[in-house]
């Protein structure tokens, strides 16, 4: 079916062609959108001037008012008003779900430019297109001759289109341009055994595989990726960003190219751009659109494919951020704060890879720094360089280990000590006796609670006694996604009943404000915008001590932690439910289930 004769049906009578805001007043003006006053006050401003803008743009920027509630009238609701008057969706633009080499084959950049118009879908039988006036149509035939599909237009912001137009055919360029200088073939399993011995490949340095890398990156940081995923596939290669944490696919590539990618990466940090059978770690430093510096990590692993490449990006603002920003509630806040005081002793950060540890690490290293003390760290690897530490990096391949680390660390006169992760009984006795010769030593475990750190360090070795000597608390974290403030709204469907068994045997008290994701543009249309942290705090007490024996109950340990203060891991976030910050499928499926013993 085609969507011209809806288009028709519905288009304001007689009207065709290019939009212009004085029809747009006056269709404003007509179904009521707007009063008769401000038409009026707007159309004197419009005639003060022509503009080159586009009419939707221009409107938007005078600030009019909708009739029935007084709220401004921006672009994104100018463009859902027009949308079913034009009879058509208005969509907003996901990069992230673009595949930008399919669409970008549909017609060239320069008719794409001379009409405004955007492919942004391509299936079989239909080709999905963007575009800012929805009753300029005289291309539309020709595409679908030309493609071979039926169009569907759809109404989308003008200055998407204009961005991502040059976007997509750069890049669509970029990759084209780099296979024509290289080897077009498929790489076969038993070639790429033998990677990195032949001459026919792509020149790492070659204008085009710079600029792919390029905007790779800045792509990134508007993206607000955490990490960059470059994976090796027998016929087309992945690049996957991780945002909020979840993995989005953005883009493949042939191998040929991602070769030379990695080559170009590889060469800029430092790393051996020949070996490809081992793996590597390196450093890169650049900057982001803005001219703020952002350091990336970088890790290669070879598979049957290839060499795999992941980026982890360090931007400092969301690398070491005030401790209210992570999510503390008042109350853990204010008892985390009381432990960072203590002169000597040993503070703990648990969870699972990828909770949030180091962060947390890091915010609380810089809120303790100053001139007068000394904070020294021993790290596998250096996570964010941080001017205000001493930092050092363990080095396995020459035996330089985080027990000696901690060791040398000892000589050089630390007031605190961090120690990047407990893994072994000989780390954890450096850590013990940094603690006890009065130095204030942080460091992370993995255990899926707080109060089994205590039971890990059992386990690895450490005597009970010097556990009650030394632990002053331990803090259990989880990272759950946050709905986007932008868009999220009120869910009155929510059954409360699923939040009061999500936290049996606890009881919640108080106001309940279910919100629900939306998606909009300034998410992405996920819904989610950001993480938050969800904690449980620990501090170990006198009667808490005195349960720290040999074989210890772990349940006893929960219950006399809980009588202490902690509020348990799915508790504290379902409070975060109740408050409108996220929804209980988040953080059911980040927590633990709560027991009789946390009670």
């Amino acid at each position: 079916m085609s969507s011209r004769p809806a288009l028709a049906a519905a288009r304001p009578t007689g009207f065709r062609g290019a939009l212009d805001w004085q029809h747009l007043l006056a269709w404003l003006q007509s179904d009521s959108t707007i009063s008769a006053e401000e038409a009026e006050r707007t159309r004197a401003r419009c005639a003060l001037g022509e503009s080159a803008q586009h009419p939707v743009l221009r409107l938007a920027s005078l600030g009019m008012r909708r009739a029935t509630d007084q709220k401004v009238l921006d672009v994104e609701h100018l463009l859902a008003w027009l949308a079913p008057l034009a009879g058509v969706q208005y969509l907003r633009i996901d990069p992230l779900k673009v595949d930008v080499s399919k669409v970008a084959d549909a017609f060239t950049a320069d008719y794409a430019q001379r009409h405004k118009v955007l492919p942004v879908a391509m299936t079989a039988s239909e080709i999905v297109v963007a575009s800012a006036e929805p009753f300029s149509t005289e291309w539309l035939p020709e595409v679908e001759r030309q493609t071979r599909r039926r169009v569907r237009l759809v109404l989308c912001n003008p200055q998407d289109i204009a961005r991502y137009t040059a976007e997509f055919y750069a890049l669509a360029h970029s990759v084209r341009h780099a296979l024509r200088n290289g080897n077009q073939n498929r790489v076969s399993f038993e070639q790429l055994v033998e990677l990195g011995r032949s001459n026919k490949q792509l020149d790492a340095n070659d204008q085009s595989v710079v600029m792919v890398v390029d905007w790779l990156w800045q792509y990134a940081f508007d993206m607000r990726a955490s990490d960059i995923h470059l994976e090796p596939r027998r016929e087309q290669c992945v690049i996957r960003f991780r945002i909020d944490g979840v993995l989005h696919p953005v883009y493949q590539l042939p191998p040929a190219v991602l070769l030379a990618m990695t080559a170009r990466i590889k060469i800029l940090a430092r790393m051996d751009v020949i070996e490809r059978r081992r793996p590597q770690d390196g450093r890169i430093k650049t900057r982001d659109a803005r001219g703020n510096e952002i350091e990336m990590r970088l890790s290669t692993l070879p598979t049957a494919f290839g060499e795999k490449l992941v980026m982890r990006i360090f931007d400092p603002e969301n690398t070491a951020k005030d401790l209210d920003a992570l999510g503390f509630s008042v109350h853990d806040a204010q008892r985390w704060e009381a432990l960072l005081k203590k002169p000597h002793g040993i503070i703990l950060v648990t969870g699972p890879t990828g909770s949030g540890k180091t962060t947390t690490l890091y915010s609380t290293l810089k809120r303790v720094a100053s001139e007068e003390i000394n904070i020294s760290t021993v790290e596998d690897p250096i996570e964010m360089v941080e001017p205000a530490f001493n930092q050092t990096q363990v080095q396995p391949q020459l035996d330089f280990s985080f027990a000696q680390g901690v060791r040398a660390l000892m000589r050089q006169d630390p007031d605190v000590i961090m120690v990047g992760e407990i893994r072994d009984l000989e780390t954890a006795e450096m850590a013990v006796q940094a603690a006890l010769t009065g130095h204030l030593v942080f460091s992370t475990l993995h255990t899926n609670d707080a109060p089994s750190a205590m039971t890990r360090l059992i386990e690895l070795g450490i005597a009970p006694y010097l556990i009650s000597a030394t632990l002053l608390g331990v803090l259990a974290q989880r990272l759950v996604r946050t709905l986007c403030p932008t868009c999220r709204a009120a869910d009155p469907q929510a059954p409360v009943e699923q939040l009061a068994l999500a936290v049996k045997p606890w009881v919640l008290n108080g106001d309940y404000r279910p919100f629900k994701a939306v998606g909009c543009v300034e998410c992405r249309m996920t819904g989610f915008k950001g993480r938050m942290g969800l904690y449980e705090l620990l501090v170990v007490s006198e009667p808490l001590r005195a349960l720290v024996t040999a074989q210890p109950d772990i349940d006893a340990l929960r219950r006399q932690a809980v009588a202490d203060g902690m509020q348990p891991l799915r508790l504290s976030g379902a409070l975060r439910v109740a408050e409108g910050f996220t929804v209980l499928e988040e953080v059911l499926g980040a927590t633990p289930q709560l027991t009789e013993s946390g009670r």
